[in-house]
């Protein structure tokens, strides 16, 4: 493994745009800049600052509070960018068979025709400049541009794992099945990401790769180190049927962006501390975070529960009593958003959502699961985390009871019904691709939630927008609650689970306090966006929250 230095002549951050109420964007003029102010941000965190991603041109500072984000956005701008960049020039070799979907009109594209695409896809070395999209997705460069293709107009719904890709001027294999709007050209059996490695990206960051044309694909199986067999479950929760979706979540794990990986956690953050707080947790306990009703638990051992979020009738069904005259089984109901206990052999249905779409059971103690990188949350994009609950399986109840007591029943907020539900949104880094009839439509009608929507991103139907710019936008951070709009004109509003990098431009984003709210939506459902009071309802359209001119004014 070789290592070389590379430093910097002095640079600045040319501008900062708001990323939402609690990131912003510093831009820079290219990747050098990008990965001396990613380094100088590591080494030296800003006051408030919580994570840190670099991208083509950009870099995302997240922040704990808007207000860290504003003073963030000043010190940016006064940073000298002469810090050393350490390069590592590994060689990773990956076995490619060009097959893809879009090879035919990639050669069209490029004029190469099919074997010339291979021939230049196969015939450079290839360096990682930076990660995202996906924990295991890198961004690779190349020596020549010979296969600028842009993305595809509307991102499929999923593209396999393993796929070989183009985007611009960047290459890249997607490390699992997820949505995506490369080009596909090819397909490979190596593992980008593997937990099990001591690095779990094949290429990281200052890698370089060489594609080899192979005939046929040889998966490697996974080099799982030999486990402990899992502790025999003494006290919890037996899933008896875990409705259409089920998966343990708490508050998210931050700080990995640089590994691709995004927060995942609660989608609806404010319902699972209620929960918690009613059984005693801590507000960041795991807990089970359920769709549209049908999930049925059965106590091991007497345990204290509450359910949370969108309201539905919860049933508990008892065995039969032998020592009553009455040896049938019995069932009673209990209320939302109160503890209850649930004793040893009973189970507990929620039933369909009266409003709302996500409902939340705690377990006094937490649900208890190994964690990963620092949350015990399923991330449905990248897969890391616990796999979804299945039939069968035991829920261990773990020891982050944090009170002796549970708590008070508690008031529910008012949830999304059949109306249309109202958010807040304030200009997107991007909003300057559209124009006042563009951002007037976007505010001016109702978009109705697709089916195909899920935990990464709310695919929105109605009147598409129109780009007052047309050509691809280099790849940069984003965030839960963005709304990116692919070239077809129909946004997708990201959720905790979105890709942390994107390439369509950033219309608004969804203040944060409303993100819970959002996550309520049903399939289905009515959304209709509203500038907050905050922007500038008159004229959206975003100017850099200040440039290095400015300051030196």
């Amino acid at each position: 493994m070789k290592a070389a230095m590379e430093t910097l002549a002095v640079q600045k951050v040319r501008s900062v745009r708001a990323m939402g109420t609690r990131a912003v964007l510093a831009e820079l003029s290219g990747t050098q800049g990008v990965l001396a102010l990613q380094a100088l941000l590591l080494e030296n965190p800003l006051p408030g600052q919580l994570d840190v991603l670099a991208a083509a041109e950009t870099v995302l500072v997240t922040a704990d509070s808007p207000v860290a984000a504003r003073r963030i956005a000043a010190r940016l701008l006064r940073l000298d960018l002469n810090a050393p960049v350490q390069r590592d020039g590994e060689l990773v070799v990956i076995d490619t068979v060009y097959d893809g979907e879009d090879l035919s009109e990639v050669g069209e594209l490029t004029g190469l025709g099919v074997d010339g695409v291979i021939a230049a896809h196969t015939g450079q070395i290839w360096t990682v400049a930076f990660a995202g999209f996906a924990p295991g997705f890198g961004y690779m460069v190349g020596k020549n541009q010979m296969l600028e293709v842009p993305r595809r107009r509307s991102p499929r719904t999923a593209v396999p794992a393993g796929s070989v890709a183009l985007a611009g001027n960047y290459s890249a294999v997607y490390p699992r099945r997820s949505p995506g709007g490369w080009q596909l050209i090819g397909r490979t059996g190596a593992r980008m990401w593997d937990l099990d490695r001591e690095q779990p990206a094949l290429a990281a960051p200052g890698h370089q790769v060489q594609f080899r044309a192979v005939r046929e694909v040889v998966a490697l199986a996974p080099e799982h180190p030999a486990q402990a067999a899992a502790p025999e479950v003494t006290s919890g929760l037996r899933i008896v049927a875990p409705g259409l979706q089920s998966l343990i979540q708490d508050l998210g794990r931050y700080g990995h962006s640089g590994l691709g990986v995004s927060a995942a956690g609660a989608l609806d953050r404010a319902s699972l501390r209620r929960a918690n707080r009613l059984v005693g947790n801590a507000p960041s306990a795991a807990a089970v975070e359920t769709v549209a009703g049908g999930l049925t638990v059965e106590a091991v051992r007497d345990q204290v529960l509450a359910v949370t979020g969108a309201p539905a009738e919860l049933t508990i069904d008892s065995p039969s009593d032998v020592d009553s005259d009455d040896a049938g089984p019995f069932w009673r109901t209990v209320p939302m958003a109160t503890p209850f206990a649930l004793l040893d052999g009973e189970t507990l249905t929620i039933g369909a959502p009266e409003s709302g779409f996500r409902s939340y059971l705690a377990v006094r103690g937490g649900v208890d699961c190994l964690p990963v990188l620092g949350s015990r949350s399923t991330d449905t994009m990248s897969g890391i985390g616990p796999a979804p609950l299945a039939a069968g399986q035991l829920l261990a109840a773990g020891g982050d009871a944090e009170s002796g007591v549970v708590g008070d029943p508690e008031l529910q907020p008012d949830f999304p019904g059949n109306g249309v539900t109202v958010l807040d949104v304030v200009p997107g880094p991007r909003a300057d691709w559209f124009d006042a009839a563009a951002l007037a439509s976007f505010c001016g009608q109702d978009w109705d939630v697709k089916p195909q929507s899920n935990r990464v991103g709310m695919r929105l139907q109605g009147t598409p927008l129109q780009r007052t710019r047309q050509g691809e936008l280099a790849s940069e951070g984003t965030v839960a609650g963005a709304l990116q709009v692919p070239p077809e004109g129909l946004p997708v509003l990201f959720l905790a689970d979105h890709p942390i990098t994107g390439g369509y431009p950033v219309i608004a984003v969804v203040v944060d306090s409303q993100l819970d709210r959002a996550a309520q939506v049903p399939i289905g459902g009515k959304i209709r966006f509203r500038w907050a009071e905050s922007s500038l309802t008159e004229n959206p359209t975003p100017e850099p929250v200040a440039t290095d001119k400015e300051l030196s004014n």
